[in-house]
């Protein structure tokens, strides 16, 4: 009758990591189905516990680094303002920070831009590099 019990675990286990993919309960799924084919085997319960435990904890500080490093270094492609970060604007209306004043052209549109430093001020076709978003406003710098 163990062995339905690890089952069940494992199942359940796996389905919560299935709806929450946040690497969190598959670890345990693991030791679980561990312990399910220990009891399989007839082995004592204390023991099915003792291994479930130690074999989650296992591949749970073994494993986990490598898999959350994996799946964080997939490429993302960044979209909407994101995109901008990094492109060449042309500025449209002179940069004025002290002032509030400044647009910049860049993919097709007209936004609002500013600079790092309030006392920089740049002049009109001059071509920037978006280095920032802030709120509705792109943050630019001159090109080198």
């Amino acid at each position: 009758m163990d062995a339905i019990y690890w089952l069940i675990l494992f199942i359940v286990l796996l389905v919560i990591e299935i709806i929450t993919l946040g690497l969190t309960t598959i670890w345990f799924a693991g030791g679980a189905l561990i312990a399910f084919v220990l009891s399989m085997l007839e082995v004592s319960p204390v023991l099915q516990w003792a291994v479930f435990c130690a074999a989650s904890l296992i591949l749970l500080f073994a494993t986990r680094p490598w898999a959350v490093r994996y799946f964080n270094n997939q490429k993302k492609e960044k979209t909407n303002v994101d995109s901008l970060i990094g492109k060449t604007a042309v500025v449209t209306s002179e940069i004025r920070n002290l002032e509030g004043k400044g647009e910049v052209f860049v993919n097709g549109l007209t936004w609002t831009a500013r600079t790092e430093e309030d006392s920089l001020v740049i002049k009109e076709n001059t071509h920037v590099m978006v280095t920032a978003v802030q709120g509705v406003k792109l943050i630019v710098e001159v090109k080198s």
